[in-house]
């Protein structure tokens, strides 16, 4: 279909299979953080070293039932380890394995998104700001107007105000990659194979607190647009995004 009137076909079936993909990844990377829900900076991290941030969502937030910790070495600063005393919240092994699953459906439908959006020229005509969109100005008046909530009304089509191009631009082009790198960059067997990709990121943990920031981003993101797509009316918006009308 032509996207002038619609959404194209290709569009609208890569929107939902990713969709369907961010939701299932949103819920099973909620259970794997609930299992650890401590993030660190660096190479290394467990519950006995200093976490950058500790998430309050399960009771494994600052349980301390630990026994006395013990070094693996008599110097200063070696490994220690302990013995939990308490019972932890641990699902770890559906969520990964779903987490993993999900990943390759936004992978794939990702990937060929992207390509079929850079050689049919969709993100150069339809996502893409142009010089003259981002001038102060004009990026600065469209701010005003959402934050006043002056929302134009859908016109069933793909034809983005600035915000939305930068919004969608960002996620396509920066957000979207960094989850995949990251996530790639946590993967033991990749780390050995490609010891490169988790160093670009500062080490595992550090790849692994990126990839909880990128997808807080993304589900912040989500967020914000399906408010738009209510505020900017909601059954044109979906039959644009469904049947193409």
């Amino acid at each position: 279909m032509d996207e002038a009137g619609g959404h194209a076909r290709w569009v609208r079936v890569s929107h939902w299979i990713g969709a369907a993909s961010l939701l299932v990844l949103a819920v099973t990377g909620f259970v794997i953080l609930m299992a650890h829900p401590r993030l660190y900076w660096g190479e290394a991290g467990n519950d006995l070293t200093p976490a950058l941030l500790e998430l309050p969502i399960s009771r494994n937030h600052q349980h301390g039932g630990w026994d006395t910790p013990r070094p693996f070495f008599a110097r200063p600063g070696a490994p220690v380890s302990a013995s939990r005393t308490v019972h932890i919240f641990n699902q770890n092994g559906w969520g990964r394995s779903l987490h993993f699953l999900a990943a390759w459906g936004l992978f794939v439908t990702g990937a060929l998104y992207l390509v079929g959006g850079l050689s049919g020229g969709h993100f150069r005509s339809r996502v893409w700001p142009g010089a003259r969109e981002l001038r102060p100005g004009v990026v600065g008046r469209h701010i005003v107007d959402h934050l006043r909530l002056r929302i134009p009304r859908a016109t069933g089509g793909p034809r983005y105000n600035v915000l939305q191009k930068i919004a969608y631009s960002l996620v396509i082009f920066v957000a979207a990659p960094l989850m995949v790198l990251t996530g790639l960059a946590m993967s033991p067997t990749i780390g050995a194979a490609f010891n490169w990709l988790p160093r670009l990121f500062g080490g595992h943990q550090s790849a692994r607190t990126i990839h909880f920031v990128a997808f807080v981003l993304l589900v912040l993101f989500v967020l914000v647009h399906v408010a738009m797509v209510w505020a900017s009316g909601f059954r044109r918006q979906m039959r644009a995004m469904t049947v193409g009308e």
